[in-house]
């Protein structure tokens, strides 16, 4: 079997890259669509599993190949059963980091919510880091100050002035989730990452405070990291944030 790790699910067929290294037949890096094998139907395929491709695996356009296996996983990032799904899903496998996306100001930050991404960190065993946004808007010092034992790195930004650089060394080589409350920011930073990556962006609510959720589905995008971080690539992958692991 020719191995991928998949980047996009929808409606029961999966998008997987696979490597130029990955099929000795073919040397060529392409984008496979599959579905899962029968076998499989019960099984949880997630983005950044690591999957068994057979069939067509070209990568032609209206091929279809299928899975038949996921190998083993190095981390699992889970969402908790709570009252609208009582059920724990796997939300995400082998990612490296975390990168919690928090807003300084409008809306407001929220302390209990970076917990339950830090827990959810912790617990999947990949490390986090923090970007807050908006500190043109207001001091975020006192709020960073309740995570600051935890020694997390922190990338500060502002309209204009998003630390690409810095993050894209720390992305590169690895495979890192982006969370975040609807409304801080987090989609324009993976549009500034990933320019085609499209990613779709919403406004705060002026009464309420609140933004709207713009990401209604998990990807993976690879975040091309050529200068500081010496051309490695990395994945970053956008999640429905709060609505996935709070």
């Amino acid at each position: 079997a020719v191995i991928g790790m998949v980047t996009g699910v929808d409606r029961g067929r999966y998008t997987v890259p696979v490597a130029a290294d990955a099929d000795p037949e073919r040397r060529s890096e392409r984008t496979v669509v599959a579905a899962r094998a029968r076998e499989l139907r019960s099984t949880a395929i997630v983005i950044g599993d690591r999957v068994q491709l057979v069939g067509d695996t070209s990568g032609a356009e209206g091929t279809l190949a299928r899975i038949v296996g996921i190998e083993d996983r190095r981390t699992v990032l889970r969402r908790s059963a709570d009252d609208s799904d009582r059920v724990e899903r796997v939300m995400v496998a082998n990612a490296d980091q975390m990168l919690i996306v928090v807003a300084a100001a409008n809306p407001e930050p929220r302390v209990r919510l970076v917990d339950r991404y830090l827990v959810a960190a912790y617990d999947a065993g990949i490390a986090p880091l923090i970007c807050i946004t908006k500190v043109d808007l207001a001091d975020p010092e006192p709020f960073l100050e309740h995570f600051s034992a935890l020694e997390v790195p922190v990338f500060r930004s502002a309209p204009g002035a998003w630390p690409l650089d810095e993050i894209r060394e720390a992305l590169a080589g690895r495979t890192t989730v982006f969370v975040g409350h609807s409304g801080v920011g987090k989609s324009t930073l993976i549009n500034a990452l990933v320019p085609e990556a499209e990613r779709a962006t919403g406004r705060v609510n002026e009464v309420t405070g609140r933004g709207r959720h713009t990401s209604s589905s998990s990807v993976a995008l690879r975040v091309e990291t050529a200068g500081s971080a010496g051309g490695q690539t990395g994945w970053g992958i956008d999640t429905p944030g709060e609505a996935a692991f709070g």
